[in-house]
């Protein structure tokens, strides 16, 4: 089972900046790839951004490439999302979970989902 809790959401002006942050279980957590994705109302999970566990590779939507940095902290199995000059389009619920790399985008490794964490951005 995959045990991931996501926080750091909020409510933020356009062009303002969030951190989110993604605490897992050290099993999930140990050696993955980790992700995180978006859901907007009335759409479906988008991939946003994946780092694998030596954080010496990084991917990213292009919709968020320049703004967004994905980075983790092995110690704590925590992930991160830097999120800089944010845009109304950047509104979803936020989630993090395993990744797979296809290409150079993330899928999710697990069907197994946390609460995730509200991002709105007023305009």
């Amino acid at each position: 089972q995959v045990e991931l809790v996501e926080s750091g959401g909020g409510l933020v002006q356009a062009g303002g900046s969030l951190r989110l942050s993604c605490a897992a279980s050290a099993r999930t957590f140990s050696g993955a790839i980790m992700g995180w994705f978006r859901q907007a109302p009335g759409k479906e999970r988008e991939f946003v951004a994946a780092i694998t566990w030596s954080g010496g590779s990084t991917y990213y939507a292009d919709s968020v490439k320049g703004r967004f940095t994905i980075s983790r902290d092995n110690t704590k199995n925590t992930v991160y999302l830097q999120m800089n000059r944010l845009k109304p389009e950047d509104t979803a619920v936020y989630y993090c979970n395993r990744a797979l790399i296809i290409g150079v985008e993330g899928v999710p490794a697990s069907g197994a989902w946390g609460q995730g964490t509200q991002v709105t951005v007023s305009s």
